[in-house]
């Protein structure tokens, strides 16, 4: 068993068992303080930033210290592809400013030109490949807007994903070469890894060093055989159960937590699984997660 340092380590939880921002009819019943309210009561301290959370940073302060939380992460959708640079620079700034405020200091980032993940097709089959001209942009965008991150105290990092221009253990390793390691970090995800077919022990052991924060997602492998086989869209596959929380599916996070161990990694680790809440009660299924990552790394 690996013990993990309660100093170093920090534990945090994704809304999106609660309410799903892509699919906001799944769990549509989950008010925010009563999101909140569960994740406390289950032992987490950070949460990231859902759909249904309020946009004013004062509230969200004043509701999160009541919990003695506060937010670890949001996502942000970057379009360095298709959007002008400037333009998406404003947005960036304006989220990290909101959630330096409300006690995060890390941002992660995921490309969403060009991506299948909210589309009504096929996720393991044709998504979005990028030329050279597109990957300098990518790259040199985001090295840009990591500079702009650590001028406001806080670290970029960015999330590998699948249906995105970036999802491939290739294209893992080709972005982590060309952005600035100055700059830009790796948001780890076992399940996307998992998703993508790419050992999620062999990225995270090579990238561990440039990782910022870490998903603990776990899937279900019998449920990416039937989404293949029926070729789900990636929202398909979330409602018929892809993913869960550690400890409930298929990737092995043994090996994970030891990484985690012995690298001295500082940073959360953010329990993230997306599920029809009307089938996986969030509550219940956040105490799983709580119970297996205590008994599994000491947190």
């Amino acid at each position: 068993m690996a013990t993990l340092d309660k100093n170093k380590v920090k534990l945090g939880i994704a809304p999106i068992g609660w309410t799903n921002d892509d699919m906001p009819e799944l769990g549509k019943e989950n008010t925010f303080q009563q999101t909140i309210s569960e994740m406390a009561l289950a032992g987490f301290k950070g949460s990231e930033v859902g759909s249904h959370y309020p946009t004013d940073k004062y509230e969200l302060k004043k509701a999160l210290d009541l919990r003695d939380m506060v937010i670890c992460n949001q996502w942000f959708s970057s379009f360095l592809l298709t959007k002008p640079y400037e333009e998406v620079e404003k947005e960036f700034v304006k989220q990290c400013d909101f959630l330096h405020y409300v006690g995060a200091r890390v941002i992660g980032a995921s490309e969403q030109s060009y991506s299948i993940q909210g589309k009504n097709q096929p996720i393991l089959e044709g998504k979005y490949v990028m030329n050279d001209d597109e990957w300098e942009t990518l790259t040199k965008g985001l090295s840009k807007l990591g500079k702009v991150a650590k001028e406001m105290d806080m670290t970029l990092t960015f999330h590998h994903h699948m249906g995105t221009v970036v999802q491939t253990e290739a294209e893992i390793d080709r972005f982590m070469d060309m952005v600035d390691p100055n700059y830009v970090f790796l948001l780890f995800d076992s399940g996307h890894c998992s998703y993508a077919d790419i050992d999620p022990v062999k990225v995270l052991s090579k990238y561990i060093g440039r990782t910022r924060h870490i998903h603990l997602k776990d899937l279900r492998r019998d449920v990416v055989a039937e989404a293949r086989a029926n070729k789900w869209s990636f929202l398909e596959g979330v409602r018929k159960g892809t993913f869960t929380v550690p400890g409930d599916g298929d990737v092995d996070f043994e090996p994970i937590f030891k990484i985690i161990q012995d690298s001295g990694y500082e940073g959360y680790v953010v329990v993230e699984a997306e599920q029809d809440p009307a089938i996986a009660n969030p509550f219940e299924y956040a105490l799983k997660a709580r119970k297996y990552i205590a008994e599994h790394t000491g947190l």
